[in-house]
């Protein structure tokens, strides 16, 4: 038989796993998520200095690599239009903050203390937030080595979800 082969399961043995997991994934999720506010804090309140590909800016590297054009060009011939750009870009920063709040606050709480729910908030939210970054980056052609810390970052977060799953008990023949 089978059964006969398996070790035996110490009772609570995968309740102490998921526990450790999960004190070392709540921290992990939580640095990413602050990366992720320091960047839309960056993109919301200071664009200019926020480094893209080449150490140049963000913004500027960006509209260049998307558009082919030059941004002082732009600048100079349609301040409006750059104007209007720049606000878009710090909306979207502001986005990247408010949904990075929300995610620490799930994170140092409920994900913490392993609710289901939490760990599903967190999945789907870090995939639009990261994703939607991302893709930003790969349309407009500005990707760089701080650009490549997002991929880190999902991808610490995703082995975090990974080793926290819910139901990934039920896989374990638990």
């Amino acid at each position: 038989m089978v059964d006969d082969v398996k070790p035996p399961r110490e009772s609570g043995t995968w309740a102490t796993a998921m526990k450790y997991g999960r004190r070392i994934a709540w921290l992990v999720i939580l640095i990413a998520d602050a990366g992720l506010l320091a960047w839309g804090a960056m993109a919301a309140l200071a664009p200019q200095y926020l480094l893209g590909p080449g150490g140049r800016p963000i913004l500027p590297a960006g509209y260049e690599g998307f558009s082919g054009g030059s941004w002082s060009e732009l600048a100079n011939m349609s301040p409006m239009t750059a104007g209007f750009i720049t606000l878009l870009f710090r909306l979207f920063g502001a986005y990247g903050v408010a949904f990075a709040l929300l995610a620490i606050a799930i994170t140092a709480t409920a994900f913490r203390r392993g609710e289901g729910w939490a760990w599903w908030a967190l999945l789907g939210g870090n995939t639009i937030a990261f994703g939607t970054a991302m893709t930003y980056d790969r349309i407009v052609g500005a990707i760089g080595p701080f650009e490549m810390t997002e991929y880190l970052g999902i991808a610490l977060i995703y082995a975090s979800l990974a080793v926290t799953a819910p139901f990934a008990k039920n896989f374990a023949g638990a």
